[in-house]
């Protein structure tokens, strides 16, 4: 419990923001939601073969999975909010259309009649009788479509569009239970408040419900026009991978740029996502600058596939740089020193026990080997692909998330993951890295990546990135690592005392 109230005391600021974002995520969808699923369920009440299509229609697309519903998304509308927000309303139609239906159709007769026989129109008695009778019903589909909605915009973190489920993630990728339970926590009590509103609206006046909605509205739209007044000098948007080193390189980034230009603020959006959704979200503007890696570009970015196996450091990032002018007229900036490569990685014990020093030396312990690597490395063809196919190499392998690998290796339900060259579990766990002896993993040099566009307007941001160019050893990158992850540094603490230590930044006053 301490740990969780130094954790809250620590990132209390960062918890509102979030906070905010999930509620307006929330409460934008639940409201686009009942704007389509009530009037929808009004007018097929008397078209019962229609109503029967709706309500089977809804039933099939609350049963897509989330993140397959984000991913179809994403290549139609781009990342952030607006794909999020979509999903979340296609999961809330379902309870709201449902409940207003059964509502509406589960009036006694007897009352229907009455109201026709006083001469009511359709109108005055759809408002006087029908939905203050079916509101209860109406109500209670609203409620849990809210629930469902706090509960599943955790996932939209993973499109960057921020929301509570940055705790999460984040606490999964640091090996942190306290983030961890203040992302569901805060959820869950976000949960039971807004549910506990909503059913205090159940035997308020249509009038009563219509003002309070119009008040979160005004509250939830005031906020978003009140910070786009206040930050009236130009914003840079920089957004960094899941992970602590994204995190670490996009604040130094931040120091560097405000340091050079004092009319530019920049907007950090650390554990954006995955090598896709931040490449896209740069292509469609919604971000300005996210660091990259050269051999990432050429394995992942690239339309056609590239040949990587032999390349130098230089001629990588060359290469990359050329081929994204040339495809997306992208502008990848001078790369840092160290190399981030992949790598695969056993326990100290495991490489003395077996005289492993190299990748080739697996095949005399392949029958024994239980490996548990990311599903990027998965798919990749400089990943487990390429590493079956040159060493020939096959051996069983579960997908898991990567904090979770290291955890798993620790305990011994696996001995062998892959890994990077800087990640600081390698110190924390005792792992060694088996020598790539076949050269099959390209080089992986960090670099800025920003759209022509945005570096040709701004050469000052260009000018100030490149102070890292040629800068940031392996070890300092993994100690870097070590700090933010073991000893729970914050990431722009040890970004600042790298920058100042090696004189990139004004001494601290």
């Amino acid at each position: 419990m301490e740990q969780i109230m130094q954790t809250f005391n620590e990132r209390r600021g960062d918890l509102w923001q979030a906070l905010l974002q999930h509620l307006q995520i929330s409460t934008l969808s639940l409201l686009i939601a009942m704007v389509i699923a009530i009037p929808l369920a009004i007018w097929v009440v008397k078209h019962q073969k229609i109503s029967e299509f709706l309500l089977q229609l809804t039933g099939v697309l609350q049963t897509i999975p989330s993140l397959a519903l984000l991913g179809l998304l994403i290549p139609l509308v781009g990342i952030g909010t607006v794909p999020a927000v979509i999903a979340l309303v296609v999961y809330a139609l379902l309870p709201i259309f449902q409940n207003t239906y059964l509502g509406l159709t589960e009036i006694d007769p007897a009352l229907e009649e009455a109201a026709d026989a006083f001469g009511m129109s359709r109108m005055k008695k759809l408002f006087k009788v029908e939905l203050p009778l079916a509101m209860p019903t109406i109500i209670s589909g609203i409620r849990t479509a809210l629930v469902l909605i706090i509960g599943t915009a955790t996932l939209a973190a993973l499109i960057g569009a921020g929301g509570l489920g940055t705790f999460i993630l984040l606490g999964i990728d640091r090996n942190n239970t306290s983030l961890i339970l203040i992302g569901a926590i805060a959820s869950g009590v976000l949960a039971i408040i807004m549910s506990s509103l909503i059913k205090w609206l159940e035997n308020a006046s249509i009038k009563t419900s219509v003002s309070v909605l119009v008040v979160i509205i005004a509250l939830l739209g005031g906020g978003s026009v009140y910070n786009t007044y206040v930050n009236r000098t130009e914003t840079v948007t920089i957004a960094g991978k899941l992970g602590s080193e994204p995190e670490i390189l996009i604040n130094m980034y931040k120091e560097l740029i405000e340091q050079d230009d004092e009319h530019i603020k920049v907007t950090l959006k650390p554990n954006f996502g995955k090598t896709t959704f931040l490449y896209n979200a740069l292509k469609n503007d919604q971000i300005d600058i996210y660091p990259e890696f050269s051999g990432t570009v050429l394995e992942t970015l690239t339309k056609k596939p590239q040949q990587t196996s032999g390349l130098t450091a230089n001629e990588t990032y060359k290469k990359a740089r050329k081929i994204m002018a040339q495809q997306d007229d992208i502008e990848l900036l001078r790369p840092m020193k160290y190399n981030n490569s992949y790598a695969l990685a056993v326990q100290d014990k495991f490489k003395k026990e077996h005289h492993l020093q190299k990748i080739s030396d697996l095949n005399n312990v392949q029958s024994i080997l239980n490996g548990g690597m990311t599903l990027e490395f998965i798919d990749r063809g400089d990943g487990l692909k390429g590493i079956k196919q040159k060493y020939g190499l096959d051996f069983p392998v579960k997908s898991m998330e990567p904090a979770l690998r290291y955890q798993a290796i620790n305990k011994d339900r696996i001995n062998i993951v892959d890994a990077y060259s800087t990640d600081s579990e390698l110190r924390q766990y005792h792992l060694s890295i088996l020598k790539d002896d076949k050269h099959m993993f390209p080089t992986y040099q960090g670099a800025p990546m920003m759209t022509k566009d945005f570096a040709q307007k701004h050469p000052q941001v260009s000018k100030s990135l490149n102070k890292l160019a040629g800068k940031i050893t392996e070890k300092e990158m993994q100690e870097m690592n070590y700090e933010v992850n073991v000893q729970e540094k914050a990431p722009a603490t040890v970004a600042h005392q790298y920058l100042v230590s090696h004189h990139l930044l004004k001494e601290d006053d």
